[in-house]
């Protein structure tokens, strides 16, 4: 190869050697920077802070240990004995990785075995793991709806379903908060318009813990030939005796597409899918973020697997994060939890992140949530409880809030405008 097919080098001083010019970077840089410095100006801009969970409750940041009630390992499972020794024995015998996407070497034998317990779970006929709950939202929405379609989505649901919604050509309406009436009203006007029409909703809202209505919006599903779709990341093994929100709704509720992840209850990692099995069969020749993605490596499925043994086998265990949020809520005299997330809405978000220093002062860590992960003027403490939160750690909770917060306020986000 002569010198100059060789890739270009680049001294410590970052140009280019062999005499050849390289384009500065002044102009992105220089854009990144004033977009940070008007981040950093409103109190908006979002650091990694290094972390070592020591177990499901106890965090070290910064120096400092504290108690945490900001993270989603609803059952404490991600340090449980039992998933570490699966996933251990899933690396001794199967390596780490599954090699390429699962349609080409990836499909495992876990994979189709955790495919077969979820579905048991959900009493889906079929189901189908993704790499992540985000590609799973991402590829399954797209697949679904097109451009002669509908899309109706609750305007606080999840970004990673409003990211498959941005991917499908489908027309989207956006409805209010859990409010059925709302859905119906934009059914009666423009369903006859669309081919099919696809309902997404979470079935627990990550950031206020709050439940859809899934009986009413499975009724008008139902009325309109609609298909209902429930993100069920924070419901699985947490509500409905652990097998989620579609559960805890009725046994008479019908909810198609129950989606959901496998990094928060049950401890691991991955996303699925669960559905009848034409539906999965589909998802499995067309969603492009499953074709065109690695499989979930063999200890991640291992790990799932040995969670849902738990989740199935041990009832009073998946009741005790809802009983330990409604503990917290009676004492603080809050609305009742409807799931293990609780919000306390402050407002500005500078009040948030100076209430989640005043907790972390007293050895919780608390995070705040900024927009625009919520909406404007709605920056909260988001409270997350496990299994493993004893009592009395509640309680001192309660009181170091009632300290750094003062006049403890819930409010309802401000709605967004429905939108095509």
């Amino acid at each position: 190869m002569a010198q100059s097919d060789w890739p270009i080098s680049l001294n410590p001083k970052g140009t280019a050697l062999h005499g050849v010019s390289l384009p500065t970077m002044g102009t992105l840089d220089s854009f990144a920077s004033e977009k940070l410095a008007e981040l950093e100006r409103a109190h908006l801009r979002r650091r990694l802070a290094l972390s070592l969970r020591e177990d499901g409750l106890w965090i070290t940041r910064n120096g400092k240990r504290l108690l945490s009630f900001s993270c989603n390992d609803y059952l404490n499972l991600t340090h449980h004995p039992a998933l570490k020794t699966a996933a251990i024995a899933a690396i001794e015998r199967y390596g780490v990785g599954s090699g390429a996407s699962r349609l080409v070497t990836g499909n495992h034998p876990l994979l189709a075995e955790l495919e077969a317990r979820l579905a048991r779970l959900k009493r889906t006929a079929a189901a189908c793991v993704f790499g992540s709950g985000y590609l799973a939202n991402a590829g399954i929405v797209p697949t679904l709806v097109g451009k002669e379609d509908m899309i109706l989505i609750d305007e606080l649901a999840h970004a990673c379903l409003y990211a498959g919604t941005q991917l499908s050509p489908a027309r989207t309406f956006r409805f209010r908060h859990n409010d059925s009436s709302h859905v119906e009203e934009i059914l009666r006007k423009e369903r006859a318009r669309f081919r099919n029409v696809l309902l997404l909703t979470d079935g627990v809202f990550s950031m206020d813990g709050d439940r859809a209505p899934l009986r009413a919006l499975a009724a008008l599903c139902a009325a309109h030939e609609c298909w209902l779709m429930a993100d069920d990341a924070h419901g699985l093994g947490v509500i409905g005796a652990g097998r989620g929100s579609a559960a805890a709704a009725g046994a008479d509720v019908h909810v198609p597409l129950q989606m959901g992840t496998l990094s928060k209850a049950i401890g691991s990692y991955g996303g699925y899918l669960c559905a009848s099995a034409p539906v999965i069969d589909l998802v499995k020749t067309r969603a492009r973020t499953f074709v065109y993605s690695t499989g979930l490596p063999p200890a991640s499925a291992a790990a799932a697997i040995a969670a849902l043994d738990i989740i199935e086998t041990d009832p009073a265990l998946t009741a005790k994060p809802l009983a330990k949020a409604r503990r917290f809520t009676a004492r603080l005299g809050l609305p009742e939890a409807e799931s293990p997330i609780v919000p306390l809405v402050v407002g500005s978000a500078e009040a948030a992140l100076d209430a989640a220093a005043k907790l972390a002062a007293e050895g919780f860590l608390v995070v705040p949530i900024r927009p625009p992960t919520v909406p404007a003027g709605t920056a909260r403490l988001r409270f997350a409880f496990t299994a493993g939160h004893r009592d009395d750690d509640i309680l001192r909770l309660a009181n170091a809030v009632s300290r750094a917060v003062g006049d403890i306020r819930t409010e309802v986000p401000a709605p967004c405008p429905p939108s095509s």
